[in-house]
């Protein structure tokens, strides 16, 4: 299986293509991969398919939005958080079809926050939310051409260590990979996976 990887050179990038080590994986990520993209540019993502050819599976770990206090979050914070995590997401599948294998797998990824926000996640909670109710829709629509899911990985147990936080209130990154590993094994759409279980 030809599996592209977004976001690979990330922590969850990294655990996940040990995971997928049995496949064929095709790095993508800003720098450091086998094929440069920028999740925010349309352009940049269909490049990164005609540069992969056909792929069995996309996983993104890819991403990002902007978190601060909502007082303090400008336009142009919403605008890049809507145009990076979010869109960019939405535009791996759109640019999917036809790239990856027909009943093919893209695994997108959203986030706890848009369950349980917190101060300073306005933006992230939006996003994340609007990853899942897309994938939600896009289950539907793409049936018996694409699978598209998403996973909301929770607190990754590395990241909150790196921050200063308890480790224990997060899941270990090795967990999060086995939820990716779910969803492009599984025959299930239109899905938000937990990394917790």
């Amino acid at each position: 299986m030809r599996v592209l990887l977004v976001g690979a050179s990330g922590l969850l990038g990294k655990e996940i293509a040990g995971l997928l080590a049995e496949h064929e994986v095709i790095s993508a990520s800003r720098k450091g991969a086998d094929i440069a993209v920028d999740l925010s540019d349309k352009s940049s993502i269909e490049a990164m398919y005609s540069a992969a050819g056909k792929v069995d599976a996309v996983i993104c770990v890819a991403g990002t939005a902007k978190f601060a206090p909502l007082e303090s979050l400008a336009d142009g914070d919403f605008a890049f958080s809507l145009a990076n995590k979010l869109m960019g997401q939405v535009n791996l599948v759109r640019c999917a079809v036809g790239k990856v294998t027909e009943g093919g797998s893209v695994t997108l990824t959203s986030g706890i926050l848009a369950q349980t926000p917190m101060v300073g996640s306005a933006a992230v909670s939006v996003v994340n939310a609007g990853v899942e109710a897309f994938v939600r829709s896009a289950g539907l629509e793409l049936k018996d051409r694409l699978r598209v899911n998403v996973v909301s990985p929770g607190w990754v147990a590395e990241t909150l260590q790196s921050m200063g936080k308890n480790p224990a209130d997060g899941v270990p990154a090795a967990q999060v990979a086995r939820a990716y590993k779910r969803a492009l094994d599984g025959g299930m759409t239109g899905e938000a996976i937990s990394a917790a279980n």
